[in-house]
């Protein structure tokens, strides 16, 4: 049996932008889905972030500063209940699927840190493994089709339905079934060790961001840094 026939917990997040090391967490889902794409466990959170909720965030997933202020978590609490639950699945063996997962990871990694939370990493007493990245195993198998590789397009290309888009609990289930249609239609990850596929994907990863760097390099950007490492961004200390 390979890894896509089996139990996987798709997680994502939902935030106040898209940088690591400044912006927020404001929901968060882990959605535990057995081989047939059946709910088993789902639990989801909804924080208040510490922060105003950008327009534009606000916009995308429908979470006002207002609503998350009087319906949300304390930020911290909620931190450490999304990186436990993320830690009590690895430690089970459950493969976590993440689309970019080098975004969500990371800022979950740094969110911690905020708030004097034990990381993913700390927990485990590893790096986090086994993830699957559909966005990644994308781009392995089908590394010169055309168009856009965001979720919606995905799942638009795999034939897996998505409710609710950026609604992190219907994110992180058609994650999950981006990833299973890959698994079936691609033997080459269909392996039989979630671990192996790991690894696979690391070495993909940082290929791509190798190969995203040298187009923009030719492209009239001759200083441009595309981050390799996957599935987590490692944390740098600020200069004094």
């Amino acid at each position: 049996m390979s890894w896509h026939q089996d139990l996987l917990a798709g997680f994502d997040l939902e935030t106040t932008g898209t940088d690591i090391e400044r912006d927020r967490i404001v929901t968060a889902a882990l959605i535990r889905l057995d081989g047939d794409g059946t709910t088993v466990v789902r639990q989801t959170w909804l924080i208040d972030p510490g922060i105003p909720v950008p327009e534009e965030a606000a916009a995308i997933h429908g979470m006002s500063t207002a609503y998350v202020r009087e319906h949300g978590a304390p930020a911290k609490t909620a931190v450490e209940e999304i990186t436990e639950a993320l830690a009590e699945a690895l430690r089970a063996g459950i493969p976590l699927v993440v689309m970019n997962a080098r975004y969500d990871l990371s800022l979950l990694d740094r969110e911690c840190r905020r708030h004097g939370v034990r990381s993913l990493t700390e927990r485990l007493g590893r790096a986090p493994s086994p993830v699957i990245d559909p966005l990644v195993l994308d781009r392995h198998v089908d590394r010169y089709r055309k168009g856009k590789r965001a979720l919606q397009a995905l799942c638009a290309h795999y034939g897996v339905p998505l409710d609710g888009a950026h609604e992190a609990g219907a994110d992180a289930v058609a994650a999950a079934g981006v990833a299973r249609r890959i698994g079936e239609r691609y033997p080459v990850v269909a392996l039989p060790s979630p671990e192996a596929l790991h690894t696979l994907q690391e070495g993909a990863a940082a290929e791509q961001a190798t190969d995203f760097q040298a187009y923009l390099r030719r492209s009239g950007k001759p200083e441009a840094y595309v981050e390799g490492a996957w599935p987590l961004i490692p944390h740098q200390a600020p200069h004094d």
